[in-house]
């Protein structure tokens, strides 16, 4: 017994996607995994007063200022590995 034709596709059935600039995208991420952004903020500030600390001949202090600046790198990535693990189980 041969099949008949498929049924047709309703139109309404299909995902939409809307334009987003990069505004709208920045926003809805951080909304989304609010770490991330933290954890970029927290390096750039810790990378800058190592720097002025470098600049003002405070070895010791620039010194840990790259270290703490590895630390919040770390949780950075950490961050965004998380945010990937949690955006995937919570899609299943």
């Amino acid at each position: 017994m041969a099949a008949g034709p498929p049924p047709p596709l309703d139109p309404n059935s299909f995902p939409t996607f809307t334009d987003e600039g990069f505004t709208e995208k920045f926003l809805r991420k951080t909304r989304e995994n609010p770490l991330v952004p933290l954890g970029c903020l927290c390096t750039v500030g810790i990378l800058a007063y190592g720097i002025l600390c470098f600049k003002k001949g405070n070895t010791r202090r620039s010194q840990l200022m790259m270290r703490a600046r590895v630390l919040a790198q770390g949780f950075t990535i950490a961050s965004m590995v998380g945010g990937m693990v949690a955006t995937t189980i919570k899609s299943r």
